[in-house]
């Protein structure tokens, strides 16, 4: 079963205006960045905080001219990274069965958690 997640994202400078133009409620989008939180003083004096996701990395996993379905495989991902925008719109594999679900996780990446990987290595 899906489920919604709310969460603040900040993207700036170029990142941001493809995100103002494409993005709309409902769309299906991954975001890569850096958690940030920040504090500051309410009218009451009271402390607040805030936690919000810096984006660096935008990937819409909406098909493009779709009104809000469901992901048909392609992507569009963005990169801000230097000031440098990066589009790559190539068809991402489908599994085998056709389903328009997004990828499992065993599906993505590797980020290098062979057997080398110990948890001794990480750093906190």
């Amino acid at each position: 079963q899906e489920r919604t997640e709310w969460h603040r994202v900040v993207l700036r400078n170029k990142l941001g205006e493809i995100a103002q133009q494409y993005l709309h409620k409902g769309s299906q989008v991954y975001i890569e960045g850096r958690i940030q939180t920040r504090k500051w003083q309410n009218q009451q004096g009271q402390d607040q905080y805030t936690t919000e996701i810096v984006g660096n990395e935008m990937t819409m996993l909406d098909s493009r001219g779709a009104g809000g379905g469901g992901n048909s495989g392609g992507g569009s991902n963005y990169n801000a990274g230097g000031g440098d925008t990066s589009f790559d719109q190539r068809p991402q594999q489908q599994p085998a069965g056709g389903s328009n679900k997004p990828a499992s996780p065993a599906a993505g990446p590797d980020y290098g958690g062979g057997d080398d990987y110990y948890d001794d290595d990480i750093p906190f």
